[in-house]
C-alpha cells in the first residue's frame, strides 16, 4: 500500500526566470476563469464535455500549450467539484444562507497567482543538481534551482511521482510535488483505541489523560489579531507591507504545532498498538453558534489540518484511524454514560449528575470517543478519514471579481 504526501520545495528562480513563471500563471488562471465562466453558463462541469467547448479557445487565446490547456480545463472541473462536496458538507453556510448563495450563485473566479498542475511533460526535475525544466507560455525554462530539506529531498528523489502544482506565495515560488510512500500493513487487529478530543484552548486531549495545552497558540493569534487591526487602520503602503509580510505567520505556527501534535499522538498509538479515535468535525463552524468575540478564534481553529495530519501520519505506520460522531461526547459520563448538559460545571470540569464522576472535561470527552471507536471498529467501521473541505492551493475563490 501507499500514501500520497506533498513535498514542497522552494524555488530560487532568476528575475527572468520568476517573470516567465508569472506571466504563465496570470495566462493559466486566466483562461481558467473564462473556462469557469463557460461552465457555469451551460451547468457544464464533466472534463469530456468541457473541453469540447472550450479547449481550441483556450490554447489560441492564451498561448498555452495542449498540456496546459487541459490542465486548466481540469482545474475549473476540480474547483466545481470541491464546491458541490463543500456546500453538501454545510461547509459554505445552510442553504438559503447569505453565504451559501453567494458561494453557489455565481461563477468561480481564480486568483491571478493561483497554483498551476504541471505533470511530467511539462516538467521535469534533475533532483541530483537540484534544478527543474519547466513549460512556461515563453517556452521550456532551463535550469531553474530549487531547495528543500534534507528529508524532503530524499523523500522527493525516491517517491515523486505525479502532478506536481506550481504557486506563487509572497513572492517566492514553490512547486508542491506529489509523492507516493509506501506505508506499513494496517493493523486490523488493535488492542484498543486512543481517544482524542480537539479543542482551542486545549489543542488535543488524549484519553490518557495526556492534556496538549494551546497557550502559546493562542498567545500568538492575539498578538497577531491585535497587529493587525492596527496595520489596517494606519491603512499606508508600509502598513500594507508590513500587513502582506505577517499574515501567514499564525498559519505556519499552527501548521507546526499541529505537525508536532499529530507525530507524537501517532507515535504512542503504534508504540502501544492501539487505533486513534478522533471526532468527526465536518461543517462545525457552521453548525456551531458562537458570540462574535469568540468567531476570530473559532475560525482560526485548524481542527480539520490537525486530524488531517494524524490521518496520514498514522497510515505511513499501519495504526488505524476511526472518526466518531461528537455528539453529546462533552455531556456524556464515561463512567456510568448519563447525559445531561448540567454534567458540564464549567469549560475545564466534568462532574456527573448521577455518578458523582468527576474529571477534566476534555479527558472525560475524549474517553467518550475512545469508547465510540472501540463500538464502531467491532462493528467493522474502516479506517478512514472523512473526505477533505477544499483546496485553496488550487488558487480558485467563490468570485466574480478578479481582485484577489
Amino acid at each position: 500500500m501507499i500514501v500520497k504526501l506533498v513535498v514542497q520545495v522552494k524555488l530560487e528562480p532568476t528575475p527572468q526566470q520568476a517573470a516567465a513563471l508569472e506571466a504563465t500563471l496570470h495566462a493559466c488562471n486566466e483562461a481558467a476563469t473564462w473556462v469557469s465562466e463557460i461552465a457555469f453558463e451551460r451547468g457544464e462541469f464533466k472534463n469530456f464535455a468541457l473541453r469540447k467547448h472550450t479547449y481550441d479557445a483556450v490554447k489560441s487565446r492564451w498561448n498555452l500549450g495542449a498540456q496546459a490547456a487541459q490542465h486548466s480545463i481540469k482545474k475549473v472541473c476540480y474547483a466545481y467539484t470541491t464546491l458541490k462536496a463543500n456546500l453538501k458538507a454545510g461547509n459554505l453556510g445552510r442553504p438559503g444562507s447569505r453565504r451559501y448563495h453567494k458561494a453557489s450563485e455565481k461563477p468561480i473566479a481564480f486568483r491571478p497567482r493561483g497554483a498551476q498542475p504541471y505533470d511530467d511533460r511539462m516538467l521535469s526535475w534533475q533532483t541530483a543538481e537540484r534544478t527543474v525544466f519547466i513549460w512556461t507560455t515563453s517556452g521550456r525554462v532551463k535550469n531553474v534551482a530549487f531547495t528543500a530539506a534534507p528529508e524532503q529531498l530524499a523523500t522527493l528523489a525516491l517517491y515523486r511521482k505525479g502532478e506536481s502544482d506550481l504557486l506563487e506565495r509572497d513572492g517566492m515560488w514553490f512547486l508542491n510535488a506529489t509523492c507516493e510512500v509506501p506505508v506499513a500493513p494496517l493493523n486490523t487487529d488493535p488492542v484498543d483505541f486512543l481517544g482524542i478530543d480537539l479543542g482551542i484552548v486545549n489543542i488535543a486531549t488524549t484519553s490518557d489523560g495526556e492534556i496538549m495545552a494551546g497557550r502559546e497558540l493562542n498567545r500568538i493569534r492575539v498578538r497577531e489579531r491585535g497587529l493587525r487591526t492596527k496595520l489596517q487602520k494606519k491603512n499606508t503602503p508600509s502598513a500594507k507591507r508590513r500587513l502582506k509580510k505577517r499574515r501567514r505567520k499564525e498559519a505556519r505556527r499552527a501548521r507546526d504545532i499541529n505537525h508536532k501534535i499529530a507525530k507524537h499522538v501517532v507515535a504512542e498509538a503504534e508504540r502501544t498498538g492501539r487505533g486513534i479515535a478522533l471526532e468527526d468535525l465536518t461543517g462545525i463552524r457552521e453548525r456551531v453558534r458562537l458570540r462574535k468575540p469568540q468567531r476570530a478564534t473559532h475560525s482560526s481553529w485548524a481542527f480539520h489540518q490537525l486530524g488531517a495530519f494524524i490521518a496520514y501520519k498514522a497510515r505511513r505506520v499501519g495504526v488505524a484511524v476511526v472518526h466518531v460522531d461528537p455528539a453529546y461526547t462533552s455531556r456524556t459520563c464515561a463512567e456510568c454514560g448519563h447525559v445531561d448538559k448540567a454534567n458540564r460545571v464549567s469549560r475545564a470540569w466534568f462532574a456527573c449528575r448521577n455518578c458523582g464522576f468527576v474529571d477534566h472535561a476534555d479527558r472525560n470527552g475524549s474517553r467518550n470517543i475512545r469508547a465510540r471507536a472501540r463500538e464502531l471498529w467491532r462493528r467493522g467501521a474502516p479506517s478512514m478519514a472523512p473526505p477533505q473541505s477544499g483546496n485553496r492551493e488550487r488558487g480558485w475563490t467563490q468570485t466574480q471579481h478578479h481582485t484577489h
